[in-house]
Formats: structure tokens, sequence, C-alpha cells
């Protein structure tokens, strides 16, 4: 069952920044990769223990979820991974222009609130502005990747990125998968929900230029 916090909400106005990259990564020179929506951070803890080669920084709005992140983190000797609490606009455009302008070489939205309602899709997580502010943030060449179950909210996100202009649909070449974020292809504990119940999953890479 999805857990729902308005992303809109007075609450998420005032953030925690995140600390320079120096202070959090003990080799703060490695390809970052951004995680929106993280959850409870089993995916980016699989990810960072067996993928030395990058760093990886999860952004999540539920501040429970984000709490047993950090707590499960505390168990693991990983030193390339990160947990950040806030709405995530707010926390990447606060690193534009703390951050190197192209620090960042992938993102990813993995099985995002649909937010079904018409009314309420401005409280998507995927939206023109944060995809502007991403790509501010992103090195040419860099990429997004997406996944959903709901059709509808694919389509969605497609467009959104796709009119940015910053971005185009791609598909990696076998060594740029090999040398990917996730190059074991691990899955969230989401898509294996999916990928049990027999549902189609929609997803799509895209590259910045």
């Amino acid at each position: 069952m999805r857990q729902h916090v308005n992303p809109l909400s007075k609450v998420f106005n005032d953030i925690q920044p995140l600390p320079p990259l120096k202070d959090i990564f003990s080799n703060y020179t490695k390809p970052l990769h951004l995680d929106i929506g993280c959850g409870s951070g089993d995916f980016l803890i699989n990810l960072a223990s067996q993928n030395k080669n990058w760093n990886y920084i999860g952004l999540e709005i539920r501040e429970k979820l984000i709490n047993k992140s950090k707590l499960k983190l505390k168990d693991e000797y990983i030193d390339n991974l990160f947990f950040a609490y806030g709405n995530a606009e707010y926390l990447i455009d606060d690193c534009i222009g703390k951050f190197q302008a192209d620090i960042v070489s992938s993102v990813s939205f993995n099985f995002p609130d649909p937010w079904f309602k018409k009314k309420h899709h401005k409280r998507r997580i995927i939206q023109p502005q944060l995809i502007y502010k991403i790509s501010q943030l992103m090195a040419n060449g860099g990429f997004i990747s997406i996944k959903s179950d709901v059709e509808e909210l694919f389509e969605y996100m497609d467009m959104t990125i796709i009119q940015s202009k910053s971005f185009i649909t791609y598909n990696y070449l076998d060594r740029e998968k090999f040398n990917s974020y996730n190059p074991l292809n691990l899955k969230t504990n989401r898509e294996n929900y999916v990928i049990r119940k027999n549902l189609e999953i929609f997803e799509k890479l895209y590259k910045k230029i």
C-alpha cells in the first residue's frame, strides 16, 4: 500500500540541506546517482554494497521511511551511500551552485506515487521544474531512468521529460550498461512485487543532451 504525503505541504518548505559531498563520501569524486523516492532504502543499500564504483544519494519525502533507511545503514559498512529527507525539488534546488554543475551522472524514479486524481497530478514527483533543476546538476550524457506499473503515470512522466528539451529517449550501449549505476539490474521491492503479480512494467531511459 502506498503512503501518501502531499509534497506541496508547507511542512516541506524548510529543508535540511545536503552536506558537502566531501563530508558524505570517502571518495566524493565517483559518479553520483540520485534515487528520488527511495522508500525504505533496501534497493540503494543493495546497490551501494555491490557497486563501489558509484556514490548514491536517496531522497525520500516520507520521514518514517527515511528514518528506517538510516537505521538500516547503521548496521552496514557502506561509505558510498547517503539518505536525505525532504521534498526532492527543494533539496536539489539547494544543491545548485553548491555542488559542481556536472556532478550528477544519473537519476532514477522507481514506481513513484501515481496520484491518480487529476486534481492531484500537481503532486506527482516528476514536474517540469524538477526536471529542469536536475538538468542543471547533471553532466551532458547523464541519464534519467523511470519505472512504473501505472501506464498513465508512465506516459505523463515520459511527456514531461521529453518536453523539457534537455533529454532524449535512449538505450544503453553494452559498455554504458556495464558502467551504469545498476549494472547487475537489481530490483526494488515494488518491482519484485509487480513481477510476482505478473503485472506490466513500463520503463524508459533518457540521456541529457
